[in-house]
């Protein structure tokens, strides 16, 4: 097996937490489910979220100042679904579960205790998806265990991979 097929069984074995990503530019809102995102600096905090070229979300949020990132609960399967295999252009998922605006209307998803708000400040190209570094302005948090890549593997996804 070449290196890039022996990284691929790697990577398919990592567990690590699942993301919600939502956005607001203008009236349109979207949000899916993201399994790439890490804490980028501890100082300045930074964090660093990555979106599918092919993804609707991404297309709005190529255009947002603020995007925010929800830890999906351990026990929010349905919620993971729904973000997870739906397409923000072909379904309302917002008037599908319960959600606020938050910082500059992004919408903030109830079910997810953990959530922080981040502005944009600079996206990078990764090949197919896209990496959004973002700087938190506001964020809760809640001890509540994480839904994981582990668990989100058989959701279809939304669009084509």
């Amino acid at each position: 097996m070449d290196v890039h097929g022996v990284f691929g069984e790697l990577a398919r074995k990592l567990d690590y937490p699942m993301f919600i990503v939502t956005v607001r530019v203008g009236a349109q809102r979207a949000g899916c489910l993201v399994g790439f995102g890490c804490q980028a600096s501890i100082a300045p905090q930074r964090f660093l979220i990555c979106l599918s070229r092919k993804n609707h979300t991404y297309r709005l949020a190529a255009g947002a100042e603020l995007i925010a990132v929800h830890v999906v609960p351990q026990d929010a399967d349905p919620l993971a679904q729904l973000f997870g295999s739906g397409c923000s252009e072909e379904i309302d998922k917002f008037a599908r579960c319960a959600w606020l605006p938050g910082p500059g209307e992004v919408p903030i998803l109830q079910d997810c205790g953990n959530w922080f708000v981040g502005r944009v400040l600079n996206q990078f190209d990764f090949g197919d998806h896209v990496g959004f570094l973002l700087d938190p302005i506001a964020a809760q948090q809640a001890r509540e265990p994480y839904f994981t890549f582990d668990q989100a593997k058989g959701i279809e996804p939304g669009h084509p991979a």
